[in-house]
């Protein structure tokens, strides 16, 4: 008989110190949604002459083909699973809405998005009291216990 694993979202509170860090992250993240779009949005009708238009649907897979050079051409912090995990929604957003771009992610200014960094398994740790991801370590306000709980995926978000 198998078991039955228990899952529990948390909501934790990071220190106010990681806001830098968290924000730059934030803008790599909107910076690889932006390129998944464009690829998207520009690749998904190719003209043929005399013929008419050929119609190509994108998976994450193809997408993360053509972006795995990006992290290292634009200097991103972002753990590469992260560029994966954004791609992947990106891709799922652009199935359920059935189209081919989606609004862009705004980095800056009024209406701009707010910060939203996912993660996959193994990708952030609790290390020594302290939530560690993408080389970095976050202290957090620990109201849970969370050495005595295993990380799966997530996302760091930012609240209005």
């Amino acid at each position: 008989m198998t078991e039955k694993a228990n899952l529990k979202t948390l909501k934790v509170r990071i220190k106010d110190k990681h806001k830098p860090i968290l924000e730059r992250m934030a803008f790599e993240v909107n910076q690889v949604w932006n390129v998944a779009n464009e690829i998207t949005a520009n690749y998904s009708d190719i003209p043929i002459p005399e013929v008419g238009w050929l119609r190509t649907n994108f998976s994450a897979f193809d997408l993360q083909k053509d972006l795995k050079r990006l992290k290292a051409e634009r200097g991103f912090i972002l753990h590469s699973t992260t560029v994966q995990e954004v791609i992947a929604a990106h891709h799922k957003a652009r199935r359920q809405f059935k189209t081919d771009k989606l609004r862009w992610r705004v980095s800056g200014g009024a209406r701009r998005s707010l910060g939203w960094i996912p993660f996959k398994v193994g990708a952030a740790k609790w290390k020594s009291g302290q939530v560690y991801f993408a080389g970095h370590y976050f202290k957090v306000w620990d109201s849970y216990g969370l050495a005595q709980f295993e990380f799966r995926s997530g996302s760091f978000s930012q609240d209005a």
